[in-house]
């Protein structure tokens, strides 16, 4: 007779925070099903206190990215260097406005934009009067980047850093929040993410006028009138009032979520770090991740021919999802003719790393299947 096969742990589940439908009833009592309302106002004001800069809350942070871009003035042929191990969304907006995107390597630290190969880019197209016209490096899985080094280059060259923190809300940099630090920020609010608006996103600034012009821009670019009068190109990227009360109710409990997605680094930690060929994402002094996915990397020279995939195979037979870490940008057939600065690092961590469950709604028992799993992999069974 077949075995029940066990509930399926899936990789980042949502986890309501319970107080979702207080916010949704409000804005269903009060007609307010639009993108417009009380629960977009506030939920902006409460994402600014929360990072401490400015926000305007939009459909997706693909939305903000592109945003981000057009008001830092990128246009055709403009050169954006873009970190190159990423998901799709971060170097996709670029191709929007028409513009090339170029792509940096990772550091093996924090596996985000290695500040060698950024320099060696902006050295580059600055000598041949092609100076790009933004930088955006990534938190990658909630990581803070090296900000100190990057800030310094993209002052040194006069290149505005785009930041995207659409991984890394509650993630901080010498205690100072993730997506402050750039001329823009990004966040997304997808199902996936530490928190959810079911689907949505925010462009954060410390310049006002930045956020303003986001959200003229993202309700089709209507000037003041009593008419509609159109003197820019708009596009409809505001995010839904609905929306926006889901997004209220999870802010609330940031830091509980924070808290859970970092127990769940450790209990992994603890339980993988002494097998020899496993290795784990690093969080550098001064650097406090969100740890929104707890990844490793397997060195299959080291775990006697055991692979990342072997691994995945087991945990997808297991009902477990598992997933490979992000498949670099350079690599990727729509930006084969795409330039490439660095070396191999981004390509290694895409061949060795996987990304295992990480929702804030794991249990012990759940943790402990998958660790359990895995130990069965490694040790040949």
């Amino acid at each position: 007779m077949k075995a029940i096969a066990e509930h399926k742990i899936l990789l980042s589940s949502p986890h309501m925070s319970g107080n979702e439908m207080k916010y949704i009833q409000e804005a269903m009592d009060g007609n307010w099903v639009a993108p417009v309302g009380p629960n977009i106002d506030a939920f902006e004001v409460e994402l600014g206190k929360y990072t401490g800069c400015h926000a305007a809350a939009l459909s997706s942070g693909t939305a903000a990215l592109h945003l981000a871009l057009v008001i830092l003035g990128v246009k055709q042929d403009d050169i954006v260097l873009c970190q190159s191990l990423t998901f799709s969304a971060s170097a996709n907006p670029i191709v929007y406005q028409s513009a090339r995107p170029v792509f940096i390597d990772s550091e093996k630290t924090t596996w985000n934009i290695c500040p060698d190969a950024l320099e060696n880019a902006l050295k580059y197209y600055v000598k041949r009067n092609q100076k790009p016209k933004a930088v955006i490096g990534v938190h990658l899985y909630g990581m803070p980047c090296r900000l100190d080094e990057i800030l310094f280059l993209c002052n040194k060259y006069e290149v505005p850093f785009m930041e995207d923190a659409a991984e890394a809300l509650g993630s901080h940099y010498k205690g100072k929040k993730l997506g402050s630090f750039g001329a823009t920020g990004v966040l997304s609010f997808n199902g996936n993410k530490i928190i959810t608006s079911s689907g949505g996103g925010a462009l954060l600034s410390n310049r006002a006028e930045h956020v303003e012009k986001a959200k003229f821009l993202a309700t089709q670019a209507r000037d003041q009138a009593p008419h509609y009068e159109h003197s820019e190109i708009g596009y409809n990227y505001r995010l839904s009032n609905i929306c926006a009360g889901i997004g209220r109710a999870q802010l609330e409990v940031i830091e509980d979520r924070v808290n859970q997605r970092r127990s769940n680094f450790e209990f992994y930690y603890k339980n993988l770090k002494d097998f020899p060929g496993i290795s784990f994402q690093n969080e550098p002094q001064d650097s406090f991740s969100n740890r929104w996915l707890t990844a490793i990397i397997v060195e299959a020279k080291v775990t006697n021919g055991i692979s990342r995939e072997d691994i995945r195979l087991k945990l997808a037979k297991e009902n477990v999802e598992s997933r490979s870490v992000w498949k670099p940008m350079h690599l990727q057939p729509v930006f084969r003719q795409a330039p490439y600065f660095g070396g191999k690092v981004s390509q290694t961590l895409f061949e060795k790393g996987l990304c295992l469950p990480s929702g804030s709604n794991l249990t012990d028992r759940d943790l402990l299947r998958i660790c359990q799993n895995i130990k069965e992999v490694l040790a040949g069974k």
